[in-house]
């Protein structure tokens, strides 16, 4: 049996966990917090942290033996290059081709091209972010308004909250993925739906995929899907259709 570490974006944290209930390889999870993505020098950091902790062995003495891990998988996609320059010493590194985790929701790279590629204005909902963070709707709109006004007056607000939604403006579709093995679809369709309305965009359902990383929590690595890094060498950006390389 396969020792997989996992260390994972925790916007995964249902989709991974169902899967490793029914994976055949031993699975230890560690999610971290969805915030990083805020700061890719920091993702990075944390990353390797946890990368360079799994390399000293499972962390569970048995009979004084610390078994290796056979891999260490990240459920991290290129994330505004959040990954690049991580290393793993001595245990080999697995990571989905996918510049973030949107491609690991819907099941590969080609998935999420096509779709991106037919509607560049859309903006993604899932479990794990309608969860992990506040997402565009009227939710987060009153939210950051609030603390406008608290910090910078009402007068201020109105004037600092445009300028706060101007990004919005790069959107005009809001699509939720849906992965219905998980359970209770109608409350974050209802959520994304809500969102969308509220910022005046179109709204679509998409049926997610848990192919990749379904595979990826079974040991079955496709070169076309999955990068495996050897042990001292480094990720980097391919700037290709690969997405990641190493050096």
């Amino acid at each position: 049996m396969l020792k997989l570490k996992v260390i994972a974006c925790d916007v995964l944290n249902r989709e991974i966990s169902y899967l490793c209930s029914q994976s055949v390889c031993y699975t230890d999870v560690t999610f971290l917090h969805q915030g990083l993505h805020l700061n890719p020098d920091m993702l990075r950091e944390k990353v390797q942290d946890q990368i360079d902790a799994a390399n000293k062995g499972l962390p569970y003495n048995y009979l004084g033996q610390t078994p290796d891990y056979d891999y260490i998988v990240l459920g991290y996609g290129l994330c505004s290059n959040g990954i690049v320059g991580v290393v793993s010493e001595k245990v080999p590194l697995v990571i989905p081709r996918g510049h973030d985790c949107i491609t690991l929701l819907l099941g590969s790279k080609d998935a999420y091209g096509e779709y991106f590629g037919n509607n560049p204005g859309t903006y993604w909902y899932s479990r794990g972010w309608i969860e992990r963070s506040v997402q565009p709707g009227e939710e987060r709109y009153n939210a950051v308004y609030r603390q406008y006004a608290t910090e910078y007056g009402e007068d201020n607000a109105e004037y600092l909250m445009e300028m706060e939604q101007g990004w919005f403006k790069n959107y005009n579709n809001a699509a939720f993925i849906d992965w219905k093995d998980l359970g209770n679809s109608g409350y974050y369709r209802d959520y994304s739906k809500k969102c969308a309305e509220f910022l005046r965009w179109g709204f679509c359902e998409l049926d997610g995929s848990s192919l990749l990383l379904q595979n990826l929590l079974n040991g079955i690595f496709d070169e076309n899907q999955v990068l495996v890094v050897p042990p001292g060498k480094k990720v980097i950006s391919s700037n290709d259709d690969g997405i990641i390389a190493y050096e």
